[in-house]
């Protein structure tokens, strides 16, 4: 009943998924936006349904570490396209939810449109051809001066705004993006570390594990031997 009165507010997009990222429940304005005309459409569907799978990978990486921390993360700045493909900015909170035992059953989540937000959009709007670009091609080589053109900016001012804006340089969100995709090949796919090194934009299978030993701990065919381990 409480989370119906959501469904009244057209500019606020509530979710709640589960432990794996699926969604169990959404508001009208949210189903709306994902082109959805009932909430039995959605339920049971993640991200990697909805979005290209480079964003989808994000958004779920996100999820996990509010549920890994038991913190709400609030206000974080998100490119997230409609179901016609259109993309636009948000302000995405999410908080985890509890189980009656005190564990971490899934999340809960609000995004509100930048315009509608309190925030000015326009510096964000500038990098929306630099992000779908990435999003698209990070298997490809991208170098920040092409990308700096297509936001109408040079390269250091590229590196200023991303920094500024998202506290990292472009490099590493193309390297955190190929690695969030490296790890779901190595979930859900038996290709070999060489493979998935070449599908994920990297140099080589060298340069491949020692970003992923560098960024995630163990290297690229532990990790997945890890998965694999009972319990």
């Amino acid at each position: 009943q409480v989370l119906a009165l959501f469904d009244a507010l057209p500019d606020v997009y509530l979710f709640v998924k589960d432990r794996e990222s699926r969604f169990v429940k959404a508001n009208a304005p949210w189903l709306a936006l994902h082109g959805f005309a009932s909430e039995a459409d959605a339920v049971g569907r993640s991200d990697y349904d909805l979005q290209p799978p480079a964003l989808a990978a994000q958004y779920v990486a996100e999820d996990q570490r509010v549920m890994r921390s038991g913190k709400p993360l609030r206000a974080q700045a998100w490119l997230v396209p409609d179901h016609t493909g259109l993309p636009q900015w948000y302000l995405c909170t999410k908080v985890p939810l509890f189980a009656a035992d005190g564990s971490v059953s899934g999340i809960a989540g609000v995004l509100r449109p930048f315009d509608r937000a309190g925030h000015a959009p326009d510096e964000y709007r500038r990098l929306t051809p630099v992000l779908e670009h990435v999003v698209v091609n990070y298997r490809r080589r991208l170098t920040v001066g092409d990308l700096a053109r297509r936001a109408g900016l040079s390269a250091s001012q590229l590196q200023r705004e991303f920094r500024r804006l998202f506290a990292m340089t472009v490099g590493d969100y193309v390297l955190r993006l190929r690695l969030l995709m490296a790890q779901r090949k190595l979930r859900l796919t038996g290709d070999a570390a060489g493979r998935i090194a070449t599908d994920c934009g990297f140099y080589d299978q060298a340069h491949f594990t020692r970003a992923f030993k560098r960024h995630t701990g163990p290297p690229p065919l532990e990790y997945r031997r890890g998965l694999a381990a009972p319990g």
